[in-house]
């Protein structure tokens, strides 16, 4: 059989495997029963000796149905998914119409947009780190505009992703990633990866918090930083393959329609925070700026999938290795490098996996609260 396919690391969480492949960085979570059958596969060399493998272990009644299935499954897993860069797109000075400038971590970058449309998808997130023109002298330039129905962001005037208007998501998760290399010195390649996910710090470890768009995670996350908490990161939550550790995000945690009435009453001058009203989908938004937390930098110790649901009791239990990355992996930047997909999944062997379901403030702070402490005796 074509074992250029088989996946270059496996790994055993409870009931499932996560196979790694190399071609594609594609994570596959699959039962013990189909990982053995696809060993067996892989192992044979002629469809007789894998028909003899498995009819051993179980009743065949269909060789050749199980065979084109598992060719198929390897096949798609070795399949790229990446998005396609527009490599021939050139910088127009002439676009640079509206200029803000920031200071994130004490360096200081200017950011020029073409439009009001395009300085919404970046701007409102750093507007606590606009600075004065005169107070800045700023090394990196990134220009952010859109030519012919795509995004483009340039940094000192180099190419650095152009994706059509409707995936601005991923230009601001790119445009992050260059964020995170000026302000803590480092270059995409050092990084395992960017979680879609916030991280809360204890001043010691840290907990990264996922779930679907809705589901609470941004509003828990101001919950426990007006409760003493440091916000490490929102929404994008980079580890870096020196330390493992996750690393400072400056971007203000997102606040939907929602949230607000929630957390009016516990953070001061919320009322004042603008509103932007960007992807209808969102609806209007509040960004909420956090102080920078006492370290760049924490351990994480846990993984919790947060679903906020009216009227639910605080519930805190076990997670599945496969619904915590059915929901982590999809909108996370992953390395395609096999050593830091190796430390990616030897740290999932070494965190906490839990889901979490909420309604009440006070008692979801209690037990997370619990959470960091044991953390703490152990």
């Amino acid at each position: 059989m074509n074992n250029d396919l088989a996946p270059t690391y496996k790994r055993l969480f409870g009931l499932y495997w996560v196979l790694w492949y190399s071609t594609s960085n594609n994570y596959s979570i699959v039962e013990s029963e189909f990982k053995s059958l696809l060993d067996f596969y892989l192992q044979s060399n002629s469809l007789d000796e894998f028909g003899s493998k498995i009819s051993s272990v179980e009743h065949v009644s269909n060789l050749s149905t199980i065979t084109n299935n598992l060719k198929t499954y390897l096949e798609s897993c070795n399949a790229s998914n990446t998005s396609s860069l527009e490599d021939s797109a050139e910088f127009n000075h002439s676009n640079c119409n509206i200029t803000k400038y920031y200071s994130v971590n004490d360096k200081p970058i200017t950011i020029n947009y073409d439009t009001e449309l395009v300085e919404n998808t970046i701007h409102p997130a750093l507007a606590h780190l606009e600075v004065n023109k005169n107070n800045i002298d700023a090394q990196i330039t990134f220009d952010i505009y859109l030519d012919s129905g795509r995004l483009t962001l340039f940094k000192n005037q180099q190419l650095i992703t152009s994706v059509a208007q409707r995936d601005y998501h991923l230009l601001q998760g790119k445009f992050i990633m260059q964020l995170l290399c000026v302000m803590h010195d480092k270059d995409e390649s050092d990084w395992v990866g960017t979680f879609h996910g916030s991280t809360i710090s204890d001043g010691t470890n840290s907990i990264l918090f996922i779930g679907n768009s809705g589901k609470g995670k941004s509003t828990l996350c101001a919950l426990l930083a007006a409760n003493g908490y440091e916000l490490l990161a929102d929404d994008v939550s980079p580890m870096l393959a020196k330390d493992g550790h996750i690393y400072h995000n400056p971007s203000a945690i997102s606040i939907k329609e929602g949230a607000f009435s929630v957390l009016q009453p516990l953070i001061t001058a919320f009322e004042n925070l603008p509103i932007t009203v960007f992807n209808k989908n969102k609806g209007p938004l509040r960004y909420l700026p956090c102080d920078h937390p006492k370290k760049d930098n924490y351990p994480c110790k846990a993984i919790i999938i947060v679903n906020y649901e009216a009227d639910a009791k605080t519930n805190v239990e076990p997670a599945s290795i496969k619904t915590i990355l059915e929901t982590l992996i999809p909108d996370s930047w992953l390395s395609h490098h096999p050593l830091h997909a190796e430390q990616f999944l030897n740290w999932l062997k070494t965190v906490h996996l839990y889901q979490l379901s909420y309604s009440d403030t006070d008692t979801v702070i209690t037990e997370l609260s619990t959470i960091f402490n044991e953390f703490k005796s152990n």
